[in-house]
């Protein structure tokens, strides 16, 4: 390794550091960050100016303070009363994609939720999931051959985390992960508020054939906490015709298809329903 690639792996590492301790703290000051972190003022500063680049923090008067936006998890069943019928569109999408036979990773998620009543149609299904509601609304369905990540509960979202469910998902693979996220934007690419439900969603991306995000519109450009992975890593974004045209276009340029459901409740889904390709 170069003296500056190691400059930059230490660089990263110290950025990361000043936005977990900024977003656990709520504010942070200069002076604070240089004694813990053993650097000059100038460099907190650079440090400062480059994380509110990347939307992890806003720049204060003598420090920074946390985003909401970024650290900020609504409960479960906040999230699971905004944009309820965006939502139910985009699973129904969602679960056109699936055929019988095939083996799937469901992410907790109020979205992925929704994707529950179709598949009930299903005869031949194995499903992997992470998201103890999923696991209890599946649970009936004769035609699904039913697994759980394990793993430590966090009661916010609903979702098996840490060790224990990363061990399991390495020794399997699938052919088709359905993912929930926090924000999609261009530079930052997929993100959620904890860095314990990122590491799952980024081992789920790894061992899928392929992956597709469903995320409701007002995910689109919007950047939180923990990063499991980015644009390109993906196959297909699922969301609402919402969406500005500059947005729609950031996913094309990287490779990634666009599903678009109508947003409308008057126009029925088989007449309202647009596919971007990718590029």
């Amino acid at each position: 390794m170069t003296e500056s690639e190691r400059f930059y792996m230490f660089e990263e590492e110290r950025l990361q550091k000043i936005a977990g301790y900024v977003q656990s703290n709520t504010r942070a000051s200069v002076h604070r960050l240089c004694e813990l972190f053993g650097v000059s003022e100038s460099t907190v500063r650079r440090d400062l100016n480059e994380l509110e680049k990347r939307r992890l923090l806003k720049r204060t008067h003598g420090g920074a303070v946390c985003l909401e936006s970024v650290g900020f998890e609504p409960t479960y069943s906040e999230k699971e009363d905004q944009y309820r019928e965006e939502k139910q569109s985009i699973a129904e999408r969602a679960a056109a994609m699936i055929e019988d036979g095939e083996s799937l990773l469901i992410d907790a998620g109020t979205t992925t939720l929704y994707l529950v009543p179709h598949l009930s149609k299903f005869k031949h299904l194995t499903v992997v999931t992470n998201s103890i509601l999923l696991l209890q609304q599946l649970a009936p369905y004769s035609g699904i051959t039913l697994m759980s990540t394990g793993g430590t509960l966090r009661p916010n979202t609903m979702a098996l985390v840490g060790p224990v469910a990363e061990s399991f998902l390495g020794r399997i693979r699938v052919d088709k992960a359905f993912i929930a996220t926090n924000g999609i934007e261009k530079n930052m690419g997929l993100t959620t508020p904890n860095i314990s439900e990122a590491s799952v969603k980024e081992k789920m991306m790894q061992v899928s054939e392929q992956v597709f995000v469903l995320a409701d519109h007002t995910k689109i450009g919007r950047v939180s906490f923990a990063r499991f992975g980015m644009l390109s890593e993906i196959d297909g974004c699922i969301t609402s015709d919402l969406i500005t045209d500059e947005q729609k276009m950031e996913f094309v340029n990287r490779g990634v298809c666009l599903y678009l459901v109508e947003n409308s409740k008057k126009c029925s889904q088989k007449n309202g329903q647009q596919d971007i390709g990718g590029v």
